[in-house]
Order: structure tokens, then C-alpha cells, then sequence
């Protein structure tokens, strides 16, 4: 799956979208990570990750939330944010993320907190 591009949107986040960010920004800050990022199940439960960069084992922080959720029994998503500096979403935690939900929207925020813009496919 290539990077997903995003565009700017002027749509507020709901309430529980904002508490995804929170924790997104909070799991990049604690451990000085590229990223970090937060999703949401079918059941209302988050989780939160930051991005791995070990000698043998390298996740992005939507694949590391992605594979918390799921190892939990997460079997659906509802939403999903991550906080980066790139310019598009990478490919590996949008794949994830599709995994389990097909249609969820992925808020990309920049590091200060400002939503850059929502992956919807």
C-alpha cells in the first residue's frame, strides 16, 4: 500500500478524536519518538504506542497501536491518529489500520497538536 497523501480539513475533531491525539502526542513525547500514534476499537477501549526502532524488530507507531489493539482482541477500529513530521501517512501503519477497519478515518497532527488533515481510504 503506497503513502497516503492527505489534505488540510477545517472539520473539528469529535471529543474521543482529540483524546486519541492527547495520547498519540503523549506516546511520541515520553520516549522521544519519530511518531506516535493512537487507536480506538469497536468497544471504545485506546491505545496508545510510539514508533520501534530496535536492532531486530522496527515498527511505526500506527503498527505498534495497531498491534496493541489487536493482541487485546480488538477484532474492529474506530479511529486512529498519529502524530508525525512527515509529509504523508506511511504505508505499513495505513495497511494496519485497514486491517481492521476499512473505512476508519486516521487524523494526521503535526507534533504542536495541529490536525494536518484525515485519511478516510
Amino acid at each position: 500500500m503506497p503513502e497516503q497523501s492527505f489534505a488540510p480539513t477545517a472539520v473539528p475533531l469529535s471529543a474521543e478524536d482529540t483524546k486519541l491525539v492527547t495520547l498519540a502526542r503523549s506516546s511520541r513525547a515520553r520516549v522521544g519518538a519519530s511518531e506516535g500514534a493512537a487507536v480506538r476499537d469497536q468497544d471504545g477501549r485506546t491505545y496508545a504506542a510510539a514508533t520501534v526502532a530496535l536492532p531486530h524488530l522496527s515498527l511505526s507507531a500506527l503498527q505498534a497501536a495497531v498491534a496493541q489493539a489487536a493482541s487485546s482482541g480488538a477484532t474492529r477500529l474506530e479511529a486512529a491518529a498519529v502524530v508525525t513530521e512527515a509529509p504523508a501517512l506511511e504505508s505499513a501503519g495505513h495497511a494496519a489500520v485497514r486491517d481492521l477497519a476499512v473505512d476508519a478515518p486516521i487524523h494526521v497532527v503535526g507534533p504542536s497538536g495541529t490536525l494536518l488533515g484525515t485519511v478516510t481510504q
